[in-house]
């Protein structure tokens, strides 16, 4: 290269990086937030500092939605109802649970949406209290299904590992605790719900005072500086399952005001074996870093700073396994807050309806049972629709990466399928949506209940008289079930009800909002 040509480019590159140096720089990164822009205006309510230096802050990109001053999720203090993100909607009153739709309505709210939140932070109790500024601390709610921890030590030297995912003895006396003065009566009074995925207890009941300072002294050989979450984990080869994880991971990120990715997840597994996850890349929503599974600090000393023990998938009364759920309410809450965070955060966009036309996907199932017997038939059938773009899908996840299953289901808007955990996909779709569980196999609640939680219209097959099964099914040791055989449909009661499905589509505010912006 030519001197000349060098001299501009070395004088190119010095005058960018002065004009840079000298542009102004925003306060604080915004850009790490990365919340979607409805949430907003709730999280500047509840972190008083951020929305301060935003106010003050001329490069701030949130600056209009300090101008929203009464959101509320609803479980802060002084929120008004009339201010909260959401409450539900109670077409009926069910007697054996209320006496009123307002009542109804409230009891949802707190069963199932964000008064949920507002329940356990009530019952958020100090267990170990920091004498000193400095010192450790423990703080759990009710049943040890949630708690904070400061300055916690963990002595894992002698890991007992074995076959068990969560073995209850395997901390002993000394090797989990903090310098902090220990209430154990307390501690001991919420061990009723020790079980492996429905409390900590059975990991914190050795919580001991230590009589040194774990950091400050010396005896950790890790500090861990980073934030840390401690999960327990159900089946990560069932999204229904796996799914109750995440929905839990988010709630506790509300109950502990904090939802930034810069964070350690650690999986806490008493086994010496790995961890089966086929959505895998859900965790990307919550953490910018690999999990960690707890048998990597073995042999070691650990000091956490900071960190919390995670709601557990299957705690009773928790969400959304098994979740008791008063009758005829449904919210637009907690888990469609859920939804967009999750969407937001993996970028996945809605493109919207296109010419009027509504996007229904058909679910398939190469499972040996739960099959649709006349699956071709039932497609050719919607296809003589012109107002339907159908699609048939199959989410193997050999071949269809999870970001893409995703991505197909939140641009329906209707999506059909069997019962099974695939149907939990309703978790993402659009508001408008309708989820039609083709047959429901005699397990009525399941995913009617989580369209109830989520807020989307649910449709299952009405006419038994018109569902043709290939047997009486075959349960390896409790005889004939429904869930173990395969099904064929009558095409035209099929239609009735695509066709009812659709027509709730069209008359949907959002999706009729929605058409109006590709008219413009």
């Amino acid at each position: 290269m030519p001197l000349l040509a060098v001299l501009l480019t070395v004088c190119m590159v010095w005058i960018c990086s002065a004009v840079s140096a000298h542009r102004p720089q925003p306060l604080l990164n915004y850009s790490a937030l990365s919340l979607h822009p409805l949430h907003l205006p709730y999280f500047l309510h509840n972190n008083r500092r951020v929305a301060k230096v935003c106010r003050e802050d001329p490069l701030c990109p949130f600056r209009d939605a300090l101008w929203v001053k009464e959101s509320c999720w609803g479980y802060e203090q002084n929120c008004s109802p009339d201010h909260r993100f959401s409450f539900p909607v109670c077409t009926s009153v069910d007697s054996g649970w209320a006496s009123s739709v307002q009542a109804a309505q409230e009891l949802f709210w707190k069963q199932a949406d964000f008064g949920y939140v507002r329940e356990r932070l009530s019952e958020m109790k100090t267990l170990c209290k920091p004498l000193t500024p400095g010192e450790s601390s423990l703080k759990c709610t009710s049943q040890l299904r949630f708690c904070r921890a400061t300055n916690l030590y963990l002595d894992l030297r002698k890991p007992r590992r074995g076959h068990e995912r969560y073995k209850e003895d395997f901390l002993q006396q000394g090797e989990i605790g903090g310098r902090c003065r220990l209430n154990s009566r307390a501690l001991e009074a919420e061990g009723q719900h020790k079980s492996p995925l429905q409390s900590w207890f059975a990991e914190l009941q050795t919580y001991t005072e230590l009589d040194f300072y774990p950091i400050d002294d010396g005896q950790c050989d890790i500090i861990i500086e980073r934030p840390t979450v401690f999960m327990k984990l159900d089946a990560g080869v069932n999204m229904y399952h796996h799914f109750c994880d995440f929905v839990n991971l988010y709630i506790s990120q509300h109950l502990n005001n904090s939802f930034s990715r810069d964070i350690n997840i650690v999986m806490w597994d008493t086994s010496l074996y790995g961890y089966g996850d086929l959505f895998s890349e859900t965790w990307r929503a919550f953490s910018d870093y690999d999990i960690i599974h707890l048998k990597t600090y073995d042999s070691k000393r650990v000091c956490f700073r900071d960190t919390f023990f995670s709601l557990l998938p299957r705690m009773r009364y928790g969400l959304f396994y098994n979740t008791p759920l008063i009758s005829n309410c449904r919210s637009e809450g907690m888990f469609r807050a859920f939804s967009q965070h999750v969407l937001h955060r993996l970028n996945i966009t809605q493109e919207r309806p296109k010419d009027g036309r509504i996007r229904v996907t058909l679910l398939a199932r190469s499972t040996e049972y739960r099959r649709i017997l006349n699956q071709q038939e039932l497609i050719n059938a919607l296809k003589t629709v012109t107002l339907f773009e159908v699609k048939l899908v199959d989410y193997k996840y050999k071949e269809m990466p999870f970001l893409e299953q995703i991505r197909v289901t939140h641009n329906s808007d209707i999506f059909i399928g069997m019962h099974g955990a695939g149907l939990t996909h309703l978790l993402f779709l659009p508001d408008w949506a309708v989820i039609f569980e083709l047959y429901n196999c005699q397990d009525e609640s399941c995913y009617r209940d989580l369209a109830r939680l989520r807020g989307v219209h649910y449709l299952t097959w009405q006419r038994q008289d018109k569902v043709f099964p290939e047997d009486k099914g075959h349960h390896p040791t409790l005889g004939e079930h429904p869930k173990f055989t395969n099904y064929a449909f009558d095409q035209e009661e099929f239609m009735r009800l695509v066709m009812l499905a659709a027509d709730h589509v069209m008359h949907h505010p959002e999706w009729r909002s929605q058409q109006s912006r590709d008219e413009l």
